[in-house]
């Protein structure tokens, strides 16, 4: 049977968090309920934008611009055709058009009653899949597929009543660039829901090709590390301001909601603004914003200061510090 490693009893965790009490830099630290990642931010309007005409950090920090992206763009509202489901080694099956490419779907829109809250440059960002000639392949129910009228007019296919777009960034078959972009886009699995391997605890490590095994939170993203932190006495953070709209902090995780990760100074602390933000050993923990979909590892390096996190905190690939 299939273990939830968010059904592990609270009893449990609070023996964990007793166990782990003593200061940073010596044996151990606590740990704090829930698992999520604050502070992650997506271009103008909420949406996560194609960054065509833009340059800077953001959302879609480190993905590039270019002719073939406006081209995506401009292409978006082509029919989909008949649809048809791919393996994603991160996501499992998705749902893409007849051409092999991902269609998502928003969490700011509605499946009953089936609503589109993406026009404009939202829409431009992510062209909606014309309902028009879309068909069911292999792998999809057909009586999951609708339409939803825009307000434009126009009918968007929807998939158990959440309307399917495309996303700009796409330039390949099989691409999911804009898996978990401003934390409100996924792509579609054939069911309607988010496509999604596994229920993954709140950290835990994967294999990466080249870095080797590396932390990552609930969402499969890639933890980093910031070398001008600190960690003993006590967790400081030194990513302020403008920086934690590229790198937003990752909330507390509850010991008993990990696997893989060294339990010894897994703890959290307070932000001078009140925030609580997760360490591993002690080190404070974060994401990229430039990561767009589990097993990006766009962050590392960055700088000369941020690095992915091995399973017992240590910076993977940093010089020499410590």
């Amino acid at each position: 049977m299939k273990t939830s490693w968010r059904s592990a009893s609270l009893a449990a965790g609070a023996v964990a968090v007793l166990a782990l009490t003593t200061a940073c830099g010596q044996d151990g630290g606590g740990t704090q309920p829930a698992s999520q990642n604050v502070g992650a931010t997506a271009a103008a309007g909420g949406y996560g934008g194609t960054g065509i005409g833009n340059s800077g950090a953001g959302a879609d920090a480190g993905a590039g611009t270019g002719a073939k992206e406006e081209q995506n763009a401009a292409a978006g509202s082509a029919p989909a055709g008949k649809l048809g489901v791919s393996v994603n080694a991160e996501l499992g099956n998705v749902l893409t058009d007849a051409d092999g490419r991902t269609l998502y779907r928003f969490d700011k829109d509605t499946a009953d009653p089936a609503k589109s809250n993406c026009d404009g440059d939202c829409a431009t960002a992510w062209p909606p899949v014309p309902a028009d000639d879309a068909s069911a392949g292999a792998g999809i129910d057909k009586k999951l597929l609708g339409e939803v009228t825009r307000a434009d007019g126009t009918k968007q296919l929807t998939v158990d009543g959440w309307p399917a777009y495309r996303y700009a960034k796409d330039v390949n078959a099989g691409d999911t660039k804009g898996q978990g972009v401003g934390g409100t886009w996924y792509a579609l699995a054939p069911d309607g829901k988010k496509a999604a391997l596994a229920d993954l605890p709140g950290l835990s490590t994967r294999k990466d090709p080249k870095l080797g095994e590396i932390v990552v939170d609930k969402n499969g993203m890639t933890v980093y590390r910031f070398m001008k932190d600190e960690a003993w006495p006590e967790p400081v953070s030194n990513c302020t301001g403008a920086c934690l709209e590229n790198w937003p902090v990752v909330a507390p995780v509850a010991a008993d909601d990990t696997k893989g990760v060294q339990k010894k100074g897994l703890m959290s602390f307070t932000r001078p603004d009140g925030t609580k933000q997760q360490t591993v050993n002690c080190w404070p923990i974060y994401t990229f914003s430039g990561d767009n979909a589990p097993g990006d590892t766009n962050g590392q390096g960055v700088g000369g200061t941020w690095y992915a996190v091995a399973p017992d905190g240590k910076p993977i690939g940093a010089p020499e510090k410590e």
